[in-house]
């Protein structure tokens, strides 16, 4: 594992933690790579029921090293290649698949600025908590690019294509607490509470039942893309598995017995 991207994984839950504090945790080849390579291991980790994705220092992800970017873009210059662009199919595009398709919840906790990529990652978690003195940019058209990292996708289905419209073609910084209102934040906390409670939040989700976290996931994505007819064929599809689950008798039995259900994940 590269010291650009931490990660622990403590009863049940998976921590990966952006690492590069002096550089606002901007993207570089190594921490993209480790960030994509972190999150499939967590995925396939059958130990893992939760992800909690979060950073170290004052931001969250500014997005795209630009340092790294503008010396890329001079080679293919040079060289008459289109290498630096290629990140998106290598780097931004398995992370935020990884991240959407995880079998398993995703909290974002954004400590910091979230910009470019940064924040296209927290719009692809289930889940943001926000310190409050956090903010969002969506930043591509200042630099003159177009939405990557899932952006076109998320955003319009967190606050709605006119708002999402608006944040693109005029990109500026968010607050917590309008990222709050429009829907992009789940909950905005003081910084000095933001990693206890973006833990506690996950670590709820790291004890519930695993198996139906990832239904729902898959329900909603397949939800957003079909008609009410095929929607409720896979729900009838994906309940079918839910009802014969561990997770669903273990629930059950504690129901009757009225006590709180211990989830194991299957």
């Amino acid at each position: 594992m590269s010291d650009a991207v931490l990660y622990e994984v403590t009863e049940g839950l998976a921590t990966i933690t952006l690492n590069r504090p002096d550089a606002m945790n901007a993207l570089n080849t190594e921490t993209k790579a480790a960030l994509r390579d972190t999150l499939h291991e967590a995925a396939g980790d059958p130990a893992v029921r939760a992800v909690l994705l979060t950073a170290t220092g004052r931001a969250f992800c500014v997005g795209q090293d630009l340092k790294e970017h503008v010396t890329s873009l001079a080679a293919d210059r040079e060289n008459g290649t289109r290498v630096t662009m290629e990140t998106v199919k290598d780097h931004y595009n398995p992370v935020v698949t990884a991240i959407t398709r995880m079998p398993k919840p995703v909290v974002a906790g954004v400590n910091g600025v979230a910009a470019g990529a940064g924040a296209g990652f927290a719009f692809a978690a289930d889940f943001r908590v926000v310190a409050d003195t956090a903010s969002f940019n969506t930043s591509f058209a200042g630099v003159a690019l177009t939405a990557d990292s899932g952006v076109s996708w998320t955003l319009p289905r967190l606050i709605g294509p006119s708002r999402a419209a608006d944040l693109l073609l005029f990109p500026r910084n968010v607050s917590a607490q309008e990222a709050y209102d429009l829907g992009i934040a789940n909950r905005v906390v003081p910084a000095a509470e933001l990693a206890a409670e973006a833990a506690a939040v996950a670590r709820r989700l790291a004890k519930g039942p695993t198996a139906a976290y990832a239904a729902i996931k898959e329900s909603l994505a397949y939800g957003a893309e079909h008609s009410l007819e095929e929607t409720l064929a896979k729900e009838e599809e994906l309940q079918s598995a839910a009802g014969s689950s561990e997770d669903h008798a273990i629930a059950v039995a504690a129901f009757l017995a009225k006590e709180k259900p211990a989830f194991v994940g299957r």
